[in-house]
């Protein structure tokens, strides 16, 4: 016999005091869930109803929250059923497919924030050029390489990893991750740790290098421009600025502590390997819907309206 097994399911074995906490965390999660879903479908509705708001820079931030639902789908269901359950199990095949999601997630995330910050680029450095750079067409070339991209990239390393042999079944997480699996595996893995290196340098490195390129050349135009120019370009910028510093501490932080050995504390481990599917999906409509003049304005003309149907 081969001294290994393919196993159907894996154990799920990072929930830290489940038995005493079991309630408590579920309806943590699933006020998350809904918060998320609620405040992400309505600035994403709304952008999508107003004809005001079918400009590229607005689609880009539906993009982003759509984005950040699908995210969502694929992390707080499953928690969700594993809180109120016995056992925490998952099938091997659902497993690698929870990981490529949450993978595609994250790189599409990436694609969106650096699209984002070419279209403020364009607008604030080269204005007279803007609608010959920024046409319907590019944005939905964009929009759709910002998907296609991340799903020919991580689904290659799902099926490299739908291939490995299994001889431990227990991940020491909540969530599934690629590299988590990987490392389960009985035979040699370097490949499979080399080629989740590569796609983790393309869809971070490009673009933040990018995004520092765009911003960088955006502060020197507002230097040499007028305080009203300088308002009007921060009013655009820094949410988006914040909320690409905020997901990329917060990735290359899950992706050091995945990688590398740490003395760090198990339930902070756990917690901080989902903070990139609670904190952005969680604050990033709330930063557009409140910082966007735009999308402000809408907001409170629809509680307006439902104030006065009440």
């Amino acid at each position: 016999m081969d001294g290994y097994v393919n196993a159907t399911y894996l154990t799920l074995g990072g929930h830290v005091h489940l038995l005493k906490y079991r309630y408590l965390y579920f309806l943590i999660t699933l006020a998350l869930f809904v918060l998320i879903v609620c405040s992400n479908g309505i600035v994403f509705s709304l952008i999508c109803v107003h004809k005001s708001l079918h400009e590229p820079m607005y689609i880009f931030i539906a993009a982003l929250l759509l984005n950040a639902l699908l995210g969502s789908v694929a992390l707080y269901p499953k928690l969700l059923i594993d809180l109120l359950s016995t056992n925490q199990t998952i099938s091997y095949p659902a497993c690698i497919f929870q990981g490529f999601l949450l993978y595609v997630y994250a790189a599409s995330e990436f694609t969106l924030l650096s699209a984002m910050a070419y279209d403020r680029y364009v607008s604030i450095c080269k204005p007279l050029h803007y609608h010959a750079f920024i046409k319907t067409h590019t944005v939905k070339l964009i929009l759709i390489l910002a998907w296609l991209l991340p799903v020919c990239e991580v689904g290659g390393a799902a099926v490299m990893t739908s291939r490995l042999k299994l001889c431990k079944f227990t991940l020491a997480r909540i969530v599934c991750d690629n590299f988590s699996l990987v490392k389960l595996s009985c035979g040699d893995w370097r490949m499979n740790n080399l080629y989740g290196l590569l796609i983790m340098v393309i869809a971070i490195f490009p673009p933040v290098i990018f995004i520092l390129f765009s911003y960088t050349r955006i502060l020197m135009i507002c230097l040499r421009r007028s305080k009203a120019f300088r308002r009007g370009a921060l009013q655009t910028c820094l949410p988006h600025l914040f909320i690409f510093s905020n997901f990329t501490i917060i990735s290359l932080f899950e992706v050091i502590q995945n990688r590398l050995p740490s003395d760090m504390p198990h339930i902070f481990r756990v917690a901080m390997s989902i903070q990139y599917l609670v904190i952005p999906p969680l604050f990033n409509p709330l930063i557009y819907g409140f910082k966007m003049r735009e999308i402000s304005q809408q907001l409170r003309a629809l509680f307006r309206l439902k104030r006065l149907v009440q």
